[in-house]
């Protein structure tokens, strides 16, 4: 596979590891509003899409969830993620792909200022300040593909010279549909890894070899 000019990273779950406390949170939240769930099934079903859609595909089950719901879960962000840790070996991902001279950014469904929160606290910020992508931005967010496709006319690249790093189905279905190829991360052992593959992702376990699939390093 040829080298990529863009990498366009995921945040949540590839960048910081947010999954496992933010979903044991949402189960919370939804319960509390008469949805009951577990945390195996919301990562199953719901993992890399954004809220609004969380909740507009809960609300369509008979479910309402209130205005302020969205609202309610981006004002608990601070707390739920005090002690977020970045994804292991992340950082000589982000390493290999500078030294590579390669252009990069995140997409992500969660809005910039999360991004702010979670990246900030794993001393990551530094490194996507300004090329940071939300859902909020586009009309549609994953697993359509308009948020990958934004983002990389942002950064000045087509869809065939860009590559997406994902942990989810959602976001994984939306790269392959914005015609992209897809690098989804199963290194949690909550991902499911039939679906990343049903949706078209090349999967590995670990960070240190995403370089190699790159072809930027061995």
């Amino acid at each position: 596979m040829a080298r990529p000019d863009l990498v366009i990273f995921d945040c949540d779950g590839v960048l910081v590891d947010t999954e496992t406390v933010g979903n044991h949170h949402l189960v919370k939240m939804l319960g509390e509003a008469g949805f009951q769930t577990t945390f195996s099934e919301l990562r199953r079903t719901y993992t890399g899409m954004p809220m609004r859609a969380v909740q507009k595909k809960i609300e369509s089950l008979g479910y309402p969830l209130g205005d302020d719901f969205a609202e309610r879960w981006y004002k608990a962000i601070p707390v739920i993620f005090e002690n977020v840790e970045a994804i292991p070996h992340i950082g000589e991902v982000i390493g290999a792909v500078q030294n590579a001279g390669i252009a990069y950014c995140v997409a992500s469904s969660a809005n910039v200022e999360k991004m702010h929160i979670t990246l900030g606290k794993t001393g990551l910020i530094d490194h996507f300040r300004d090329v940071l992508y939300s859902a909020s931005m586009v009309a549609r967010g994953k697993p359509f593909p308009d948020l990958f496709l934004h983002a990389a006319a942002r950064m000045g690249y087509d869809a065939d010279q860009a590559v997406v790093v994902e942990d989810s189905v959602a976001g994984t279905i939306a790269g392959v549909a914005a015609g992209m190829r897809v690098f989804s991360y199963c290194g949690d052992a909550h991902a499911d890894r039939e679906g990343l593959a049903a949706a078209g992702g090349i999967l590995f376990d670990d960070m240190r070899s995403l370089p190699a699939l790159l072809e930027i390093g061995r």
